[in-house]
Parts: structure tokens; C-alpha cells; sequence
């Protein structure tokens, strides 16, 4: 049986995880989550991307030698996917030394389609990304995204020929045998794709200091996207085994930024190496404060262990998930937070203390959840929609609230004791099949509620799922 298998961004090790890191990794947990409840077998990957100039020279800033720096931010990175509840298969670093070798063989694999030129243009080190000149031009001279201008560099390169692959790349995005969510970004890419150049992939050992050697020249190094894209593959063994049986990805998640990477340099360099490309490509937005984009210099980051220090896992996840765009950006702000948190405590929080009292009472005893079809639910799931999926839960449990209060067990236990057991019954199993696919977005307080109504004898809380402050 093939394992699907999905897959997000490596991010640099130079800072601490941030809210964009966080979106990668819920929703390819819950992409994951999905795809196992419907029975597949899923590999997830994750890692952290350790080489380049940003690291060395935040590492020499902190007087600590780099494979210190690196090593301690890349278990930062490994504790933050744990604290979110996200359960990877794999996790990689760049600086493995199994990861650098195989590099070096794709480097290797490519060699008909590398060349070695002059460069000179525009380079933004934030990004760790050369520009064209109408980038620059459009962007009026400064990287939109680290508001610092760009570099003008000259230099010699060894280059990947991005042109030898442009129709097949570009024949792919367009029959969505890559396909790329959402479409506006397909289409965005596809007017990007009809000028992008023929990529640098490599840097002076003069300028960067802390990289993969080029194959055959100790002069230069590989630069960072060749070395961070190829960990796809390097994770599961490639070139050393057949990764068939996971390749070609289910499903890549990265943030909006870096699609032109993962939809033009990453297709080239697997139909160079003559493999397939991935079925998916999700792009998600960024998070935003206040509507602008959270920047050190504008002293507007929200770190994300304080929204988790705030009210713990589940309303985190809560947020980013239902209140979150999947593929647009998000804007966060703490009075929205709280109101989303009130909304989980009086929404679900409510009805599992009252339900869970009312069945005590009336001495009701548990069930075993019953599964049943939901064809909007699952359109919605494979659309990469899952903010409208996560919707279509809560108008489930909503409808609970509704008919509790309209049904009145509490009353009707005085006139017809039998009737009001059914009722309860009937909402309880009601509930099980909802939280069932509850799981996927909240795992943890799907776990309690499937414990408290599967319970021999149902009994409420001690304390509430979600108290209030």
C-alpha cells in the first residue's frame, strides 16, 4: 500500500518559531489527521534548514559556534511542532551529515543541466533570494517582507538551467497535475513562470560560509534553496533508495512566500533528477496584527507561546483553524482571540457540562461513537477548505444547543422519564459522531469528550472543558 505523504517547509533556525511556522504545521497535522481517519497510512515530514549566512552570522553575534547555534534552535523548532500537538513521522536537518552527502549527488544528477556564469543583480540576504531587476523596480528598491534594500552583488555562480523545464512546468500548473491551491496563486505563478530566469544555486565559500561544497569545486557552496528544497527527498533516502513508495508528494504546504521556489525551482530540479512532481501544492497566507504585517521594526510580533500560555492547545488550534483562513492571511488580534475563546466555552464547553449532567442524572450510560457519511464535510476537507469544514462541526454542535434548550430534558424527565432517556440518548450519540470528526482539529478535547459520553456510566467534568476567566 502506497503511504501518502506530506510535507512543510523547512524554516530557518536564525529566530524562533513564529505564527507563520505554526499555520504550516496545523494544517498539515490536520491534513494528516484527515487523511488517517479515512484509513490512509501517512508520512509527514518536517525539519529545519541550517545552513547559509543568516545562521552564521547570528551565531557569531551570540559568540557561539555555528553547529552549536544551529543545534540549539533546531530542538527550539522540534519542541514548538510538539507543543502544538502535531505528530510528524520525520523531521531532518539540513546539516545531517547523510543530508549533505545526498546533496551533493542530486548536485551531482543535475550536472547537464548546471552551468557556471558572472552574475550580477539584486539579492536580498533576508530572503536568502536574488531579484530581477523589475522585482526591485516594482518593489522600489527594498524587500517588501525585511523593509531593508537590496543588495547589488557580482559574482560568479553555477546556475541551474530553469528554461530546459519552463513547458513542462508550466504544462503541469496549468492541468493541475500539480496543482496549486489557491487558484489565484496558480495564476499569479504562471505569470511569474513566463520571465523567471535561470536560477543561481550557488554562492562564493568567500561570501557564505556555512554551506554544502559544490561536487568537483571547494570554492563554492551550494545555496540554501538547493540544499532546503532537496530535503524532500533526502528525508525519505533519496538517492540512496526508492522513495516510490512515498513520492510524489500528496500534498506540499508552504507559505505564500516562498511558492515561486516550491512551483519553479523544486519542479525543475525533480524533472532534472526524472522524478515525478508532487499532486499538491498549498500556499497559506500570513498572519497579520492588527491588519499589518508583524515586523520586528514595527514591534508588532505576537509570539505564539504567549497565545499558548494564554488559554492552552485546543483554543489555539480553535483559531487557527476555524477562524483562520486556510490560503488567505489571517489577521490576529488578542479581543478576537478572547471572543473565540468564549465561543469554544459556551458553545461546546456548555454543552458537554450540561449534557454530561443531565445524563448522570437521569443515570444514562455511554456509547460507542457511530460513524456516518458527511459529503460536505469531505468536499470541503479536499478542497484544502478547512476553515468551512471546521464549520460545518460547529453548526453541528450549535443544532445540539438548539435542541436541548427546545427539547427540555430536564422538564420532560417529570412527565415522561423514558421519552427524556431518548432524547438524551439520541443527543449523546449525536454529539460522539461529531466529535468524531472533532479529532481531526482537536484532538485533545475530542479525546475528553470521547472519554466522559463512552464512558460505563457518563459523568461531567470536575472542571469545565474551557473556564471562564
Amino acid at each position: 500500500m502506497k503511504e501518502s505523504y506530506i510535507t512543510t517547509a523547512i524554516p530557518y533556525v536564525n529566530g524562533n518559531p513564529h505564527l507563520g511556522h505554526a499555520m504550516d504545521y496545523l494544517l498539515a497535522d490536520t491534513l494528516r489527521r484527515y487523511m488517517m481517519y479515512n484509513g490512509q497510512k501517512v508520512r509527514l515530514q518536517a525539519g529545519t534548514d541550517e545552513h547559509g549566512n543568516k545562521n552564521f552570522k547570528k551565531a557569531a553575534d551570540q559568540g557561539v559556534t555555528v553547529q552549536k547555534f544551529v543545534d540549539q534552535n533546531s530542538q527550539k523548532f522540534q519542541d514548538f511542532i510538539h507543543s502544538l500537538g502535531v505528530e510528524y513521522t520525520d523531521f531532518i536537518r539540513t546539516t545531517d551529515p547523510d543530508h549533505e552527502r545526498r546533496c551533493q549527488e542530486i548536485w551531482t544528477k543535475l550536472s547537464n543541466h548546471i552551468y557556471k556564469d558572472k552574475y550580477t543583480g539584486w539579492y536580498c540576504e533576508g530572503c536568502e533570494a536574488f531579484v530581477t531587476d523589475k522585482e526591485r523596480d516594482d518593489n522600489h528598491g527594498e524587500c517588501p517582507d525585511h523593509k531593508k534594500p537590496y543588495v547589488k552583488l557580482s559574482e560568479e555562480n553555477y546556475y541551474l538551467r530553469i528554461s530546459d523545464f519552463k513547458d513542462k512546468i508550466r504544462n503541469a500548473i496549468e492541468s493541475d497535475r500539480l496543482k496549486i491551491t489557491p487558484t489565484f496563486r496558480k495564476k499569479e505563478f504562471l505569470n511569474l513562470l513566463k520571465n523567471m530566469p535561470d536560477v543561481s544555486i550557488s554562492r562564493p565559500k568567500e561570501q557564505v560560509e556555512w554551506g554544502i561544497p559544490v561536487p568537483g569545486d571547494d570554492s563554492q557552496v551550494m545555496y540554501v534553496w538547493i540544499d532546503a528544497l532537496s530535503n524532500y527527498i533526502t528525508v525519505l533516502g533519496y538517492p540512496d533508495k526508492d522513495i516510490s513508495g512515498y513520492w510524489p508528494a500528496h500534498t506540499q504546504i508552504v507559505g505564500k512566500d516562498i511558492l515561486r521556489f516550491h512551483a519553479g525551482i523544486w519542479p525543475a530540479m525533480l524533472l532534472g533528477l526524472g522524478l515525478p512532481l508532487a499532486h499538491n501544492l498549498l500556499a497559506h497566507g500570513f498572519i497579520t496584527a492588527n491588519g499589518e504585517k508583524m515586523s520586528k521594526s514595527v514591534g508588532n510580533v505576537i509570539d505564539p507561546q504567549d497565545i499558548l500560555a494564554k488559554h492552552g492547545l485546543t483554543p489555539f488550534r480553535y483559531y487557527f483553524l476555524r477562524h483562520a483562513s486556510t490560503t488567505d492571511d489571517v489577521d490576529f488580534t488578542w479581543e478576537k482571540y478572547e471572543a473565540s475563546y468564549n465561543e469554544l466555552a459556551n458553545d461546546l464547553g456548555n454543552l458537554v457540562q450540561r449534557l454530561a449532567t443531565l445524563c448522570k442524572k437521569n443515570e444514562i450510560s455511554g456509547q460507542k461513537v457511530k460513524k456516518r457519511e458527511n459529503p460536505d464535510f469531505d468536499s470541503r476537507m479536499q478542497k484544502y477548505e478547512f476553515n468551512f469544514a471546521f464549520d460545518i462541526l460547529w453548526d453541528g454542535i450549535s443544532e445540539l444547543n438548539k435542541r436541548i434548550d427546545a427539547e427540555k430534558p430536564w422538564a420532560l424527565v417529570k412527565t415522561n422519564p423514558d421519552k427524556a432517556k431518548e432524547v438524551l440518548r439520541k443527543l449523546v450519540a449525536d454529539l460522539l459522531t461529531i466529535n468524531d470528526r472533532l479529532a481531526i482539529f482537536l484532538p485533545d478535547t475530542a479525546g475528553q469528550i470521547e472519554e466522559i459520553f463512552t464512558a460505563k456510566q457518563i459523568q461531567p467534568p470536575a472542571t469545565p472543558l474551557f473556564p471562564k476567566n
